[in-house]
C-alpha cells in the first residue's frame, strides 16, 4: 500500500471524482477479464475527460504512478496487484455516437457495442472487431485486430489526457499504428475517445458478417472460460496456436492455468490460477515451441503490476 502520506492525496482525489468511484486496496481479479491479479492501491473510475484530466494532474502533483485499464481484456494483473493508480474506463466513459461517417467513442466503449452501433446506422468498417473482448480504448493502445481487419485500418483521430492533464488530438501518421502497437505505448498519453471513418453498408450485409464473426468466435474461442485473450503474438510466418497444438500443449496445466483445449493459442484461468501459474505456463510453452520449431513466441498479454 501507499505510505500514509499519501490520505492528502486521497483527499485531493476526492474533490476530482466522487467517493463512491474512487476505490482503495482494490483487487484486480475483480476487473480483468483474466480473473487474476493482486490489489491496487486505488482505482479510479471516471466518467469524463475533464475527470481524467483533473485526476492526472492531481497524480503528476504527488508523484503518484498511473496505469490504465480498459475492459481488463488482454492484460496479466501480477500477484501483488499494481502500485499507485489504476485508471479504469468503464461503461461512465462508453457513449457512442455518429455525424456521417464518422462514428466516435470514448474509451471505455465494448467494441462489441460500437459494431453493433454502426451496424445500426448501416456503417461498415467495424465488422472485425465484434468478436474482440475488450474496449475500444484499449483496442487502440493494441493495434488489436482479428478477421484481417485492424484498428489502424479504421482509426481517423484520437482524444487523449498527456501529462498534466492537457489534451491533444492525434490523427494519421501521429498514430504510429503498427503490427500490435500505437504511438500511444510510447508517450504515456491516456487514450479518451476515439474517431472511426467507417463507409456506408447494406444493413442486411453487415449483420452477415457480425454473425458469422461472432459463430466463429463462439465455436473456436474458449469464451466461456477466463482468459486475457490471445495469448502470443502472431510469430512471421506461422500462427502461434497452430505451433502450441503441434508441440502437444493442448491441455498443459500449471497450477490453475492451462493451455485451452479448446484453442491452444489461448491460456486460460481453470480454477484458482495465480499470476505466477500464467507466467509458468507462459514460460514452458515458449521453451517447448522454441526447442520443437525453432520459433520464439512474444505474449500479446500486458503484464501489470507487481510479482
Amino acid at each position: 500500500m501507499l505510505v500514509s502520506r499519501n490520505v492528502d492525496f486521497a483527499a485531493e482525489l476526492n474533490k476530482a471524482i466522487p467517493p463512491e468511484r474512487l476505490l482503495v486496496n482494490e483487487a484486480m481479479s475483480k476487473h480483468t477479464t483474466f480473473r487474476i491479479g493482486g490489489p491496487a492501491d486505488y482505482l479510479a473510475l471516471p466518467a469524463s475527460v475533464q475527470e481524467v484530466a483533473a485526476i492526472l494532474h492531481i497524480t503528476k502533483q504527488f508523484a503518484i504512478p498511473v496505469t490504465v485499464l480498459g475492459n481488463g481484456s488482454n492484460v496479466l494483473v501480477l500477484d501483488r496487484g499494481i502500485r499507485g493508480l489504476v485508471l479504469k474506463f468503464g461503461p461512465e466513459m462508453g457513449c457512442i455516437r455518429h455525424n456521417g461517417h464518422t462514428v466516435v467513442a470514448g474509451a471505455g466503449a465494448l467494441l462489441a457495442a460500437v459494431s453493433k452501433y454502426a451496424a445500426q446506422h448501416d456503417l461498415t468498417g467495424f465488422e472485425f472487431a465484434i468478436g474482440i473482448p475488450g474496449s475500444i480504448g484499449g483496442a487502440v493502445f493494441m493495434n488489436a485486430g482479428a478477421y484481417e481487419g485492424e484498428m489502424s485500418q479504421v482509426v481517423q483521430a484520437v482524444t487523449a489526457v498527456c501529462a498534466g492533464g492537457g489534451l491533444k488530438r492525434f490523427a494519421g501518421e501521429e498514430l504510429k499504428f503498427g503490427y500490435r502497437h500505437s504511438v500511444f505505448q510510447e508517450n504515456g498519453c491516456l487514450i479518451c475517445e476515439v474517431e472511426l471513418a467507417l463507409s456506408n453498408g447494406v444493413n442486411n450485409l453487415i449483420r452477415v458478417r457480425l454473425d458469422d464473426y461472432t459463430v466463429k468466435r463462439q465455436t473456436k474461442q474458449p469464451i466461456e472460460m477466463p482468459s486475457a485473450g490471445s495469448t502470443f503474438k502472431r510469430p512471421n510466418g506461422h500462427f502461434a496456436g497452430t505451433l502450441i497444438e503441434k508441440a502437444g500443449l493442448k491441455g498443459t496445466s500449471i497450477g490453475g492455468a492451462q493451455v485451452s483445449t479448446k484453442h491452444a493459442g489461448f491460456i486460460i484461468n481453470a480454477g484458482g490460477a495465480t499470476a505466477q501459474d500464467v507466467l509458468a505456463l507462459i514460460n514452458k510453452v515458449q521453451d517447448s515451441v522454441y526447442k520443437q520449431f525453432g520459433v520464439s513466441l512474444h505474449p500479446e498479454v500486458r503484464i501489470l503490476g507487481e510479482a
